[in-house]
């Protein structure tokens, strides 16, 4: 990250802070969970993480709540990724990275089409 340079900047970064945790934190009915566990760490999860992130704010999508757990126990399949709406049963995915986690949210989340070759046999 580049040196801040004044208050605005500052502030700025701030808001932008501030909006992203607003976002983990924000109550719907739609939950998207990344397992943050070490080895989904390892795998690029923080990388899905914030293309989970990105996306929403680029799109204004509300009513999802994002947030992060452990080790779900699958560590040969992260990073991996939950998507539970409504009373539907919860889908989970395997191998996300930004560009599948991206796919996930316009595919399932925004258009409730599960995306099939991503998908765990729970």
């Amino acid at each position: 990250m580049p040196a801040i340079k004044s208050l605005e900047e500052l502030k700025r970064v701030r808001d932008d802070a501030l909006l992203k945790r607003k976002m983990r934190a924000e109550s719907g009915n739609i939950q998207v969970i990344v397992a943050m566990g070490t080895c989904g760490i390892a795998a690029g999860a923080r990388d899905t993480m914030k293309s989970i992130l990105s996306y929403i704010e680029t799109n204004n999508l509300g009513g999802i709540t994002v947030t992060q757990t452990g080790c779900i126990g699958m560590c040969e399949q992260e990073p991996i990724l939950e998507v539970v709406m409504g009373e539907n049963p919860k889908v989970v995915y395997g191998r996300v990275n930004a560009e599948v986690a991206r796919q996930i949210m316009k595919q399932h989340v925004q258009n409730g089409q599960p995306v099939k070759d991503y998908v765990l046999p729970i």
